[in-house]
Parts: structure tokens; sequence; C-alpha cells
């Protein structure tokens, strides 16, 4: 049961938690302690994009998932990193910092990767749609509902 819930928790790499203090954020983008796939996608986005302005929103109580559960996420996530590349680079960057999370615990995620010029003259997050019910009929939505609880 622990090794599932360490293997979608831990640090990207030993060296972040030993070596350099994570960045910190006001209390709208500090995630909920309990909430240790949420802490980790907040510690991997950090350390490998370097945000100026990052949000991670557990919005699993949207769909038809278990309460507390931690498996449909929305970020946004402002970076210079993002400078000049067309956003589905920008998309690819994200996916590949959290490769591990969407291969076991996390179902869905929604991204917003801006650029500081562009979240700068439009700071604002689109909405996410309600649940359409698509989880349903995908079998590995349970398994990821399980490896996110062992």
């Amino acid at each position: 049961m622990l090794p599932a819930v360490l293997r979608c928790a831990r640090p990207v790499s030993s060296s972040l938690t030993s070596s350099r203090p994570l960045a910190h954020f006001p209390p709208p983008m500090d995630p909920d302690q309990s909430r240790p796939v949420q802490r980790t996608i907040t510690a991997k986005l950090t350390e490998q994009l370097k945000p100026d302005h990052l949000e991670v929103h557990n919005e699993s109580h949207m769909h038809s998932v278990p309460a507390g559960s931690e498996s449909h996420f929305c970020v946004l996530v402002v970076s210079s990193r993002f400078q000049g590349l067309p956003l589905i680079q920008r998309h690819r960057l994200v996916n590949e910092a959290l490769k591990e999370e969407l291969s076991s615990c996390v179902h869905a995620l929604a991204i917003q990767a801006k650029t500081p010029e562009q979240w700068g003259s439009n700071p604002s997050v689109a909405q996410s749609q309600p649940c359409m019910g698509g989880s349903k009929g995908d079998h590995t939505v349970e398994e990821k509902l399980k490896a996110g609880r062992e």
C-alpha cells in the first residue's frame, strides 16, 4: 500500500529536498498538506519549470470519483521557459515533468501554460468544464484511484 503513495508523492530527485528549498507560494497556491499528489505536482513543476506563478487545483470533486480523491487536476503555469514555444511544446514540458503521476495516479490534467507577458496582459484562468461521465467506461480510472490511495 505505502509504496504506491510514495511512488506518486516523492520529489523528482533526492537533491530537490536536500540541496535547494522549493519556492514558497502564497496560501492560494500552497497545497493542502494532506494531499500528497497535489504536493508532488507542485514540487515537480516548481523544480523543472521555475514558474513565476503556479496554481495547482484538485478538481476531483467535480468528477465521478470517491470523496477525497486526487485524480483530476488543473494547473496554471506561468514560466519564462515557455518563451517562444508553441502551446503544444509547453504542454509537453508539463506532461514530461509529471509523467510518473500521469502514468500512475492522475487520470486527467488540464494545463494552462503561459509566458509572463501573456499572464501580465491577461491574468485570468479558464474555468474547467463539468464532468461528462467519461471515466465510467475507462477501466484505468479505478486503478489510478487505487494507486493514489495505497
